[in-house]
């Protein structure tokens, strides 16, 4: 039986074997900065506050090199569908080659700025030299956070998300041993709270080199830099970068917004976007193995098939939408008081939490659409797409900021926003354009 004749339960098994642990891993990841955060808080208010202004600072650093995994995956993918194992190797040596480059141009250009990146953070003075520190330490583990990016995307590339999922919980592990050991046992300060973090990449860093490695030498891939290789690599992930970009103004902008509308809209605007984050990470698994699979099966140019698993990941898309928002629905009425006392906020956030259940069946659409399309290395039209989003995000935004609508406003700014990119991600995969075969785009 081809590829493209598979019934919908085998399409069921091939994302759910994938999604599952994407997911695991995806929820993983966090906890880093989670773990450092308990264990940081112990030292008082001002080392939490300055883990808080780095932490922002070096997540945004990785959410704009995200592209390293995503576009690893799709090349990847595609050699491993057009059956050249050693090709697929080849290209993900590459993605890592590129990330290692990157994450030392980040360390020689960020650490002489890190007091300056602090002070455009908003740094109090008494938070400041603390967030300076954690910075300085955590920008010498850059280089290694994203060789493990470039390295999940190989192994995503190669249909294996488990493998991700065993090194995250590992990871984590030993951040917790080291964080304990170096802030509480030795009095190491907040610089053993980064230092221990730092090492605990590398370790991760190092088992994806071991395991890309190993790979390399039962396939015959050469492992030493390629130029040609490096050039195609950076080539690819420039439309990923835009569109990452492009949705990184939209969370900076919803929060600055947020926060100019007063204390009590702030606090129930981040309760309410981490509940939207959270389920996001849900709905990132199936879209990363819509990237996974999507390559493989444009790599085996099997348009059928593709067709068809793309169709059933959507209905994945639209059932969990449909799934997180009753149970949003279902647990509203006691959710806010998990989370704070405050009469205002409990208010404000018991009504933006309609908005946000009534968005995940569109969020389950863009998610898996967004995953399609950048497994195809159709990274192109969803810069010039997301962009477009954006745009019509910013002036919904300043809109309900003026006319005094509240967060419920701004919310549906955010959902004008994901109608647009539901719209614009539909109509792409609707059409033939985006499926282009072959082992390489």
């Amino acid at each position: 039986m081809t590829t493209s004749r598979r019934p919908s339960a085998a399409h069921d098994r091939e994302i759910l074997r994938l999604a599952v642990p994407a997911f695991g891993a995806l929820v993983a990841e966090p906890l880093f900065l989670l773990t450092d955060s308990a264990i940081v808080g112990r030292l008082g208010t001002e080392p939490l506050g300055g883990l808080g202004v780095a932490g922002q600072a070096l997540a945004t650093l990785v959410y704009l090199c995200v592209f390293l995994a995503y576009g690893t995956t799709a090349g990847v993918a595609r050699q491993v569908g057009a059956g050249d194992m050693r090709a697929a190797i080849r290209q993900g040596i590459d993605g890592m080659w590129l990330a290692l480059a990157i994450g030392i141009v980040l360390i020689m250009v960020g650490w002489p700025l890190a007091p300056a990146i602090v002070d455009a953070f908003g740094a109090s003075p008494a938070v400041a030299p603390y967030a300076e520190t954690y910075l300085s330490v955590s920008l010498f583990g850059i280089p290694s956070m994203l060789v493990v990016l470039a390295g999940t995307g190989v192994l995503r590339g190669l249909q294996d998300t488990r493998t991700p999922l065993y090194v995250s919980i590992g990871g984590f592990s030993l951040n917790l041993v080291l964080n304990v050991l170096f802030v509480l046992v030795l009095d190491w300060g907040i610089a053993g709270s980064a230092w221990g973090t730092v090492i605990a990449q590398t370790a991760s860093a190092a088992v994806y080199v071991w395991v890309v490695l190993r790979a390399a030498r039962r396939h015959a891939a050469p492992v030493h830099p390629d130029l040609a290789g490096l050039k195609t690599a950076a080539t690819a992930g420039f439309g990923l970068l835009l569109r990452t970009a492009a949705l990184r103004v939209v969370l900076i902008v919803g929060t600055s917004i947020a926060a100019r509308m007063g204390d009590e809209e702030i606090a129930a605007y981040q309760v309410g976007f981490q509940v939207w984050t959270l389920l996001a990470f849900a709905l990132d698994a199936i879209a990363i193995a819509g990237q996974a699979i999507t390559g493989r099966y444009l790599g085996a140019s099997d348009l059928a098939g593709t067709r068809a698993v793309t169709r059933r990941m959507v209905w994945w898309g639209i059932v969990s939408g449909v799934v997180f928002a009753l149970l949003i629905l279902l647990i509203r009425p006691w959710l806010p008081g998990l989370f704070t006392a405050d009469g205002g906020v409990h208010d404000l956030l018991f009504a933006s939490l309609l908005v946000v259940a009534l968005l995940q069946p569109v969020a389950g659409v863009v998610f898996v659409l967004d995953g399609i399309l950048i497994g195809a290395g159709d990274g192109t039209y969803l810069a010039v797409t997301t962009l477009l989003a954006t745009i019509v995000f910013l002036p919904a935004a300043i809109a309900a900021y003026r006319a005094d609508a509240g967060l419920i406003g701004l919310w549906a700014a955010i959902g004008l926003w994901m109608a647009a990119r539901m719209v614009t991600l539909g109509l792409r995969a609707r059409g033939d354009r985006w499926m282009v075969t072959g082992a390489v785009r």
